[in-house]
Formats: structure tokens, C-alpha cells, sequence
């Protein structure tokens, strides 16, 4: 019997969606240079294109260490900012080769 729906419907089984989530950090593996990245939007009043090396350095951290997918700086909008990384070389040589 069901409560509060038509019992025709069946169960509802949900999807992740294709992009745009990725794991939470619960082992606080990049947990430095999220707070950097934090602290710079906060004495920018919130504007991230001041911090866009905070946010390399971030994202670099978290492809690094499996947290989300590696992606090639191109992607992202941030091949032209900072230092260059390791975190998404050869991104696009995996994924092809």
C-alpha cells in the first residue's frame, strides 16, 4: 500500500548528474587551499577573478588527490592563470589515448 502517491507510480530511483558534483572533502585533504581560496573572495567582497590562481591551485589539489576528474585548464577557463600544474596535464591524452 502507499501513502500519498498513486500506487501505479514506481519507486523513484535518483541519478548523479553528469557534471558539476563531485566528493565532499571529509578527509580534509585540501582543506589550505580551500581556505585560501575563501579568504581571498572574502577581502575581494566575494569576486572570484582576483582569485583565480586560489582557484587553480584548489581545483589542481583536488584532481590531484581523486576528488574530482581531471580536467584539462582549457575546460575550466583557467589555462592562462598562474603557475602551471600537474593537476590536469595529460587530461586529455588519458581520456584519448
Amino acid at each position: 500500500m502507499s501513502f500519498g502517491r498513486p500506487p501505479t507510480f514506481s519507486t523513484f530511483q535518483p541519478n548523479p548528474p553528469d557534471r558539476g558534483a563531485f566528493p565532499l572533502d571529509h578527509e580534509g585533504e585540501c582543506k589550505d587551499q580551500m581556505m585560501r581560496y575563501l579568504s581571498c573572495l572574502k577581502l575581494n567582497s566575494n569576486s572570484s577573478t582576483p582569485c583565480r590562481v586560489e582557484s587553480k591551485t584548489y581545483l589542481d589539489c583536488r584532481m590531484n588527490k581523486g576528488l574530482m576528474q581531471k580536467e584539462d585548464w582549457r575546460n575550466l577557463g583557467l589555462n592562462n592563470v598562474g603557475p602551471e600544474s600537474t593537476g590536469a596535464k595529460g587530461a586529455v591524452e588519458e581520456r584519448e589515448g
